[in-house]
Formats: structure tokens, C-alpha cells, sequence
């Protein structure tokens, strides 16, 4: 018979000064927030079915064309739903609470070394995805630019723009990401000596 498995001590906890108390319990103000964004996707969820719903129902009268822009629509979708859910449970994790998901089937593989800087770059990926797809879009219906037979809602300058827009979002990434390795120091070690 194995001895039972021993419990970790209890953590010591010290009591704060009402200021720090205060200061320090002001990050649950920011539940509302996390709160409104789970309620925000739940709208997303919504559009991504009437989304899908539309192309089902239309799926013989699309030309090829539409139906791809219509799958290009619903996965702007789930990138945005997928940026939400970093955006709340990576912070919440971080700024608010711990989400004691250690073990969990489900738990986020992303999760258990977030911090952060590691969201920033996270997030920053996401953007630079999620505007990918916009950019796709814009392309594949900027081939109608000056036809009178298929009128688009793209101008030259606004492709260009939004290229640009694209570019800018690539090299903030870039520069989120260098500044983080440039903190971290050599082999990500965050300025410690290495062994």
C-alpha cells in the first residue's frame, strides 16, 4: 500500500495595509470588461451562423468567387473569436486571477507560460491574421477595380491604404517581438546569468 500523497503546505499569506488591499483589489474592476467581451462573442457566434447559414442557403446561385469570399468571411470570424478568447482567459489569468486550470483536459497549451509580454505577441499575431484575411478579401474583389459589369466598393487608394495598414500591423509585430527578445536577454532568461 502507497502512502496517501502529501499535501502541499499551506501558503502564508500576510495581511495588507487597507491602501495596498485597496490598490491591489482594484483589478476585479476589470471582470465587467471580461464579462462583456464573453457576451460580445456570443454575438460573433451568432454571426458566424447567420453567416453560414447565408452561404448554405445561397450555395447553388454563389459563383465560386462569392462562396469563397463568404468562407473568407467566416473565418474572419473564428480568428476574432479566437483573439477574444486570449484577450479574456490569457487576461484574465494575468491581470485579475488564476484560473487554477492546472490538469485540466481542456486547459490551453498557450496558458500556462502566459504572461504579459508573451500576449502582446499573441494578440499581435492575431491582428496581423485577422487583417490578412481582410487584405484577401480586399484582392480577390479588387479584380472587379473599373468594371462596369461587376461594380466593387474598392477604390485604388483604399487597397492601397489598406496594404499599408497590413505593413504597419507586420512591423509593430516585429518590433513587439524584438523588444521582448531584447528584455528577455540571451536564451530568454530575462537577464540571469547562464549556467
Amino acid at each position: 500500500m502507497s502512502p496517501p500523497p502529501e499535501t502541499p503546505p499551506p501558503v502564508k499569506t500576510t495581511a495588507l495595509r487597507p491602501l495596498p488591499m485597496l490598490i491591489f483589489s482594484s483589478r476585479w474592476l476589470q471582470l465587467p470588461l471580461y464579462i462583456g467581451l464573453i457576451v460580445a462573442q456570443g454575438v460573433y457566434v451568432v454571426l458566424f451562423l447567420k453567416e453560414l447559414w447565408h452561404l448554405i442557403a445561397h450555395s447553388f446561385d454563389f459563383t465560386e468567387q462569392q462562396i469563397m469570399l463568404a468562407v473568407l468571411g467566416l473565418i474572419d470570424v473564428v480568428m476574432i473569436s479566437n483573439l477574444l478568447v486570449m484577450v479574456i482567459v490569457g487576461g484574465y489569468e494575468t491581470f485579475v486571477s488564476r484560473l487554477n486550470l492546472e490538469g485540466h483536459p481542456d486547459e490551453p497549451e498557450w496558458l500556462s507560460h502566459v504572461n504579459a509580454s508573451v500576449l502582446k505577441i499573441k494578440l499581435a499575431m492575431a491582428i496581423i491574421g485577422i487583417s490578412s484575411i481582410h487584405l484577401l478579401r480586399t484582392f480577390i474583389e479588387a479584380g472587379n477595380l473599373g468594371s462596369a459589369a461587376r461594380p466593387t466598393n474598392y477604390t485604388e487608394s483604399g487597397v492601397m491604404w489598406q496594404t499599408i495598414i497590413h505593413l504597419v500591423f507586420i512591423m509593430s509585430a516585429i518590433g513587439i517581438a524584438l523588444a521582448d527578445r531584447i528584455s528577455s536577454g540571451p536564451n530568454g532568461t530575462h537577464g540571469q546569468a547562464e549556467h
